[in-house]
């Protein structure tokens, strides 16, 4: 077959065609929008295909830039070679909708902070290192400069891409979703305070736990310089270690682990962040 059937025109340089198959697919190229449709499109005009496309996206193209549709097809080639999972069949279109919006960011000046950088950087490392060479090249392919906070960006937008996650990988996060409000409360209960779950430093206790939570389910054990403050920590804030100690039994009930003395360290450290900025 060297023509397909398209069937809708969603701009001048992107239509929705069937394929010998009866499949619907969404194609790209110079001009391929062009004309009456129903028509048939040459193979030989098409530079780029997408199966799988849902309807919201299909809408979504319609107004994205051809030219950064195609950069992010093309950085999907290098993409999946480097990343050990499965990516969303959408995520071309997603990821080159954030790209074009960070790029009209840039023409108006405006900056999206992201308090969380630090640790986007520290637990998806290999997303990191993707969203800066994708910053490096749209810099050379399209002259322009994004701010080194779009690199987390674009690597949430990764990480957010995730195929569809099997049931295992969905029940792990909600379980430790249910770990991390569980623990919110005993916080709450001990300390006799209401926890502010939409500031800045409820997020990075929050990050830190998943961390603590992914040790765990690994078996990987935290090792540092610091377990020489545990005994005086422990002995200047009772109260954060008695806390602490409920916490670990909790874990301990509920996931068959006792905590190290070095994650209790670092758990007192995280509960008295956000204690502290509750007024204790």
């Amino acid at each position: 077959m060297r023509k397909l059937r398209g069937i809708r025109k969603l701009n001048n340089s992107a239509a929705i065609c069937v394929d010998s198959r009866g499949r619907e697919v969404i194609v790209m190229g110079k001009g391929v929008g062009f004309g009456e449709f129903p028509r048939e499109i040459p193979l030989s005009q098409i530079e780029r295909s997408f199966y799988n496309i849902n309807e919201k996206d299909q809408n979504v193209m319609r107004d994205l830039p051809p030219e950064v549709v195609l950069f992010a097809a093309k950085m999907m080639d290098i993409i999946k070679n480097e990343l050990p999972y499965e990516l969303n069949p959408n995520v071309v279109l997603v990821f080159a909708d954030h790209i074009s919006f960070a790029m009209e960011r840039m023409k108006k000046n405006l900056r999206v902070k992201m308090p969380l950088a630090y640790d986007i950087r520290q637990m998806y490392p290999a997303e990191y290192k993707i969203a800066k060479y994708i910053v490096a090249r749209l810099r050379k392919e399209f002259k322009v400069v994004l701010p080194e906070e779009e690199i987390s960006g674009i690597a949430m937008n990764l990480i957010n891409a995730r195929a569809g996650e099997d049931t295992e990988k969905k029940g792990e996060t909600e379980e430790f979703n249910d770990m991390l409000e569980e623990i919110t409360e005993i916080v709450e209960k001990d300390f006799r305070i209401i926890v502010d779950r939409e500031s800045f430093d409820f997020s990075r206790y929050a990050t830190h736990l998943q961390y603590l939570f992914q040790r765990i389910k690994a078996g990987k054990a935290i090792n540092s310089a610091n377990l020489q403050l545990y005994p005086e920590l422990c002995r200047d804030f009772p109260e954060l270690a008695e806390c602490a100690e409920h916490v670990a039994c909790h874990i301990r009930a509920k996931w068959s682990v006792d905590l190290s003395d070095e994650e209790r360290l670092y758990l007192m450290l995280h509960i008295n962040r956000i204690c502290v900025r509750e007024g204790l």
